[in-house]
């Protein structure tokens, strides 16, 4: 009878222990939301990320301030006139084979960074995870209270208490909401243009404020209701997940072969001694689902809604210390790590994909920094053939110049490795091209080159731009035309 017993409880288990592969955490079976209350985590991990979500969010407000000694923001994305500036640097529309190449090394970053190191960035530094968990859900916490508080106020009517801490909450939320708006504004337009705008008032900037004012809305929906959706429905980093993890990659993992031991998890019993009776160290609990901010249950194992958040770590900790227990029940693991009883190492694969992400990145890094402040190009006029001036041999060159910094430049072009090699404005004045900050200039040029120095048909001339000091500023390579 004691057997038969037993095993409808095991079956009992498995039903339920299997429910997760069928249903949405955050849904019911009539398509119905369930919204989550996630209770208050603590711990140290909570507290690294409190640390590391506190900096992000400092930066985040600050860096539009802060202006570097060549004039330019750190940051500034003005889509409305292609002006963009990355770590003070200014990039236009003919830098697209940057944009083309940091497209490619993020796609191949997030690739082996998640086959590495799974869903750390979600828990960690998205923003969709650091407003939500280190701004609104702790507001949250501060008005409504901690989850059963939280649950209680939600199921009781609409009295006074409940007008006034709803009422409070969205009300922050919505301030909240538009003090972000306006700094991210500020990452588009320039603080400088920002503080114009709110000195100016509304009424010379209405565009601008009405589009302020959707966005706001947009960002109190997404944090107010939408909330944890953007992860486990909108956010196609999570869909990815299933593809990039392995068995080696490193995630929030539940041990559960020291948590179900040979009989399974039960309810803690003071006194009892489990290993005997072959029940495993969860003692079923329920506080990591309960301070979970998507709602699973990570004793399922790896799921696309799990963010790596750390806040069932921290919970599951808590209750192992207060139980005489050994910590890392939940824990930073592969599931070869659980599999073999393993704790986490550092492995050649994890050397050598990092090793692979870090030298992305400085390639980079390089490409941007040798990047040219001026542009050229120099392209044979259509139609137009070399011409004989006495021992000279001149071919007519069409220019384009796209300056790419703040500055005004006044540049000449010099031939390089013909000793009798030099160029004739046609156009400028001067004897050299004046060039404004941010500006495209085209016009023509005349190289001439002796003969003697010519001995093909097409030779290979390299011309390079100079400033009027003499520093070199950029060189590009032509094919000469000559009579042979």
């Amino acid at each position: 009878m004691s057997d038969i017993k037993q095993d409808s409880t095991q079956l009992g288990f498995e039903k339920e222990n299997e429910q997760f592969r069928t249903e949405v955490a955050t849904m019911d079976k009539k398509g119905t939301r369930k919204w989550v209350y996630a209770k208050k985590p603590s711990g140290r991990y909570t507290n690294y990320r409190t640390i590391i979500s506190s900096v992000l969010l400092l930066l985040l407000v600050g860096l539009p301030f802060i202006k570097l000694t060549n004039g330019n923001p750190i940051f500034k994305f003005d889509v409305f006139n292609t002006n963009f500036i990355l770590f003070g640097y200014p990039f236009f529309t003919t830098d697209f084979f940057l944009l083309a190449f940091g497209m490619i090394v993020s796609v191949v970053f997030i690739i082996l960074f998640t086959t590495v190191y799974g869903r750390l960035f979600c828990g960690w530094l998205c923003p969709q995870t650091i407003f939500m968990e280190s701004v609104f859900r702790k507001i949250e916490y501060w008005i409504e209270g901690d989850r059963s508080k939280q649950i209680r106020l939600d199921k009781q009517d609409w009295n006074e208490e409940k007008i006034l801490k709803r009422g409070g909450k969205w009300t922050i939320f919505y301030i909240i909401s538009f003090f972000f708006s306006n700094i991210f504004l500020a990452y588009i337009i320039g603080m400088d243009e920002l503080i114009k705008v709110i000195t100016e008032g509304p009424s010379e900037h209405g565009g601008l404020l009405f589009g302020t004012f959707i966005f706001s809305i947009f960002f109190y929906f997404v944090f107010a209701w939408f909330r944890e959706q953007v992860c486990t429905l909108v956010c196609p980093y999570g869909r990815f997940q299933g593809v990039l993890i392995d068995k080696k990659t490193i995630q929030v993992s539940y041990d559960f072969k020291r948590g179900e031991n040979t009989n399974g998890r039960s309810k803690f019993r003071k006194g009892e001694d489990r290993i005997a009776v072959g029940k495993g160290d969860c003692i079923d609990c329920g506080q990591c689902v309960a301070v979970c901010p998507t709602g699973i249950d990570i004793r399922n194992g790896s799921q696309l809604e799990c963010v790596n958040c750390t806040a069932c770590m921290d919970a599951c900790d808590d209750i192992m210390t207060k139980i005489n227990l050994p910590t890392g029940l939940i824990r930073y693991a592969s599931e070869e790590n659980i599999e073999q009883g393993k704790s986490f190492k550092i492995t050649a694969r994890l050397i050598a994909f990092t090793f692979v992400l870090v030298a992305m990145i400085g390639a980079m890094t390089v490409f941007m920094l040798n990047r040219s402040d001026v542009e050229v190009k120099f392209l044979q006029v259509p139609g137009k053939d070399y011409v004989v001036e006495g021992d000279y041999i001149i071919n007519t060159m069409q220019y384009s110049l796209m300056n790419k910094t703040n500055e005004q430049y006044k540049l000449v072009v010099r031939v390089n490795g013909f000793k009798g090699g030099k160029t004739v404005l046609l156009v400028e004045p001067n004897q050299y091209i004046q060039i404004n900050e941010g500006q495209l200039k085209q016009g023509l040029i005349d190289i001439k080159i002796p003969k003697s120095e010519l001995k093909s048909y097409k030779v290979p001339v390299i011309l390079e731009l100079k400033d009027l000091k003499g520093k070199t500023i950029d060189h590009y390579t032509i094919s000469f035309m000559a009579p042979f």
